[in-house]
């Protein structure tokens, strides 16, 4: 049984695209465990694009990464030794202590989880049937109210949270998902697997614009947004009138050295009567039960599939988020540290 865990720190806050010199890696001696504490060994860590966002101390809905202090995030791993009943040994648990390959805390921090369903990892609660899923299904649902027969843009299509998007607006009837992605192999993926009706390289071409318009000739009703920036604009311009827009990320400006211009025509919010909702995930967690019924029911009956991109090693923890960042993940990234 390890009686070490090695974890991984910030200790710069990155100006522009972080590097490798902006973390460092520890190896910490772990304590017998005191009353109350369990002890996990991680299978797998999540590595995410909000947490770019944490890299910087200024105002957000979560506070930025302590400099010198392990960072935080989703993470899956096994039960290995316990001092609490309600946690055996052996029991799987999902937990927000991130970036280490053994967490050692309280066991109000852990949660515990049915085995995965089927032959899937340990890893799809952290991707289609953990945050990233509820986080697309709260998206369209809730805060885009997504009705049968809409037509749906959705930018970042080929991330974690797009591909579940892309899936679960099919499932809820809408009659037109199109999805735009980074490379020519990822919008295949889109139509081919993921029941997108029409994806598009937004490298092809600088107009992002006039991608949207041939994609959907007739306007789009709901935008859910991962990217932000010329994306967001290209919605502005496709938006049948009423069209809600669910705002999730702005990866197209986290690492930008100077502002990021405003879409030029924020005018048409007001003349189409357009509803732009910008949300986190974690003000919904009164939906999860109903996600994690229905979603879960779905992925039971094969009617949506879950990818991921997986690293090996808690020692690449860093490598995987700086590929996350640069678009290298097809599907939820994750490092396996099991």
């Amino acid at each position: 049984m390890s009686t070490t865990s090695t974890q991984i720190q910030l200790v710069n806050r990155p100006h522009g695209w972080p590097t490798s010199d902006d973390f460092r890696t520890i190896t910490v001696d772990l304590d017998d465990l005191a009353p109350g504490q369990v002890r996990v060994a991680n299978e797998f860590i999540s590595v995410d694009p909000y947490m770019r966002g944490r890299m910087i101390d200024t105002r957000s809905y979560i506070p930025p990464f302590v400099l010198g202090e392990t960072m935080t995030g989703g993470a899956v791993g096994r039960v290995v030794e316990s001092t609490v009943d309600d946690l055996p040994v052996g029991t799987l648990v999902s937990h927000q202590y991130g970036w280490r390959d053994v967490a050692q805390e309280d066991a109000a921090g852990f949660r515990a989880l049915p085995d995965a369903p089927g032959d899937a990892s340990s890893s799809i609660y952290l991707g289609t049937l953990g945050m990233t899923g509820l986080t697309a299904y709260v998206g369209l649902l809730t805060i885009a109210r997504l009705q049968p027969g809409d037509t749906v843009f959705i930018s970042g299509a080929a991330g974690a949270v797009g591909t579940a998007a892309g899936q679960i607006a099919r499932l809820k009837g809408a009659d037109r998902v199109i999805g735009s992605a980074g490379s020519a192999e990822k919008v295949a993926l889109l139509t081919d697997r993921y029941g997108y009706d029409a994806a598009f390289n937004y490298k092809d071409e600088p107009s992002v614009r006039k991608q949207l318009r041939e994609a959907a000739p007739d306007g789009i009703d709901v935008y859910f947004d991962n990217v932000g920036g010329d994306h967001l604009e290209a919605a502005l311009d496709s938006f049948k009138d009423g069209g809600r827009a669910a705002l999730c990320g702005a990866i197209a400006q986290y690492n930008s050295t100077t502002k990021t211009p405003g879409p030029s025509n924020m005018a048409n919010i007001i003349t189409r009567g357009l509803t732009l909702t910008g949300f986190t995930v974690g003000h919904h967690f009164d939906q999860a039960a109903e996600f994690n019924r229905e979603v879960g029911q779905w992925f039971a009956e094969g009617k949506v599939v879950h990818d991921e991109t997986v690293i090996d090693g808690i020692d690449n923890a860093v490598d995987a988020f700086l590929g996350l960042m640069r678009g290298e993940n097809t599907g939820k990234m994750v490092v396996r540290t099991a």
